[in-house]
């Protein structure tokens, strides 16, 4: 059995736990946009991450409060110390939610729903904050478990009972079945898991491809063999920040923005000592649509220099684009990282300039904080706070 333990509206229950008067009022965390909304904002249509003019429109009563994100950091790092007490098989997903394999602990800390209530008793009495556990025979059903027990709950689903649960839910609840999925899987008439159940495998590898095909078939029957992984490495690093509608951007505003996340980036890539060969460009146009556009180097780098001029070639290409349908969010991430920063040199072999100049920038960052050394096109311009990520 698999616990999926969730934490509600982390950022939104961080600020209410450490506000009194906010609690039980509908709050919204963010910016320009909304980064949380507690339960009682979402009661009233709020959504992430929806425009914050938007979310007033639809809540004009709610507080917003800005982003804390070292205080979001130290609660997760807080949780997962309680994760670690119960299991020493925990498999972070992002840092308010995880996978927890509990099957081994039958005789000293009693049945998985016995564990998942003391679990979330603990997190409450040493943090202070709401979870919500799904427990499952399966990664997939116990995430899933985990949403409709949403918020501050508790859902098992027994052995033997899987898909007397699973079937009646939308098709939306299976894993890779996003807007474009759905759409064709209801245009035939398919609208929840258990229509999918009912076709056959080369039937949706006939409409949806062999892999989605294949992989849907599987998850309609609770076909997940997966298991808890610990110590795994992430596969990429990146960085994004959301621009808002507010009019067209000259190509000098977003370069610079560009800039700002690819020195986040590389900063990240030099502290796990990890050097990546592919640079990816992630783009959100006005009609909320994406795209990506990459680019893979001959060897591996984490040269702030190398990733940004790949970066900014990549956003002179999709210029054309962007100018036809309006930019709203730029990202940037890096990936193909190996596995401990290994750098292939070059003849002469004398480490390169760029190198010394990255760890002087580095270690200034470090000692005086990340906004004591910024590009000089960045003066006057903001981006959106470094969210709180897990350690590589």
């Amino acid at each position: 059995m698999i616990l999926h333990a969730d934490l509600d509206s982390f950022y939104a229950s961080v600020e209410q736990r450490d506000d009194p008067a906010l609690r039980g009022r509908p709050v919204l965390v963010g910016g320009g946009v909304v980064l949380a909304a507690s339960y009682e904002a979402k009661a009233f249509g709020v959504r992430t991450p929806m425009a914050l003019g938007r979310a007033r429109a639809l809540c004009p009563h709610a507080v917003i409060v800005p982003p804390r994100m070292a205080a979001y950091a130290a609660a997760s790092r807080a949780v997962f110390e309680v994760f670690r007490d119960t299991t020493p098989l925990v498999e972070p997903l992002s840092i308010d939610e995880a996978f927890l394999d509990v099957e081994g602990l039958r005789r000293i800390r009693g049945t998985p729903e016995e564990i998942a209530r003391a679990l979330r008793a603990e997190v409450r009495a040493r943090t202070g904050l709401p979870i919500t556990v799904g427990v499952a025979p399966t990664k997939f059903l116990a995430k899933v478990a985990s949403g409709a027990g949403k918020p501050d709950g508790l859902l098992i689903v027994p052995p033997g009972r899987e898909l007397e649960f699973l079937h009646p839910l939308p098709v939306e609840k299976l894993w890779g079945v996003g807007p474009v999925t759905a759409a064709k899987l209801r245009e035939r008439q398919i609208h929840t898991v258990g229509h999918v159940a009912r076709i056959g495998e080369a039937a949706l590898i006939a409409m949806l491809g062999g892999n989605a095909g294949r992989h849907l078939h599987a998850l309609a029957h609770n076909h997940d063999p997966r298991r808890v992984e610990t110590g795994r490495r992430r596969g990429s690093i990146g960085a994004q920040c959301a621009l808002g509608r507010s009019g067209s951007r000259g190509f000098p505003e977003v370069e610079a923005v560009l800039g700002a996340l690819v020195d986040r980036v590389t900063q990240r890539m030099r502290r796990a000592h990890r050097a990546g060969r592919t640079i990816t460009l992630r783009l959100r146009f006005g009609d909320f649509s994406r795209a990506t556009r990459s680019r893979s180097l001959l060897k591996a780098t984490m040269q702030t220099g190398a990733v940004l001029r790949t970066a900014v070639d990549l956003l002179r290409e999709a210029w054309p684009l962007i100018g036809e349908r309006g930019l709203t969010l730029v990202g940037v991430a890096v990936s193909n990282l190996d596995g401990d920063g290994a750098v292939q040199m070059e003849l002469p072999f004398e480490p390169p300039r760029a190198d010394g100049l990255d760890a002087a920038v580095d270690r200034v960052r470090d000692r005086f904080g990340s906004g004591a050394l910024r590009r000089a096109a960045m003066i006057g311009r903001e981006i959106s706070p470094s969210v709180p990520i897990l350690p590589d």
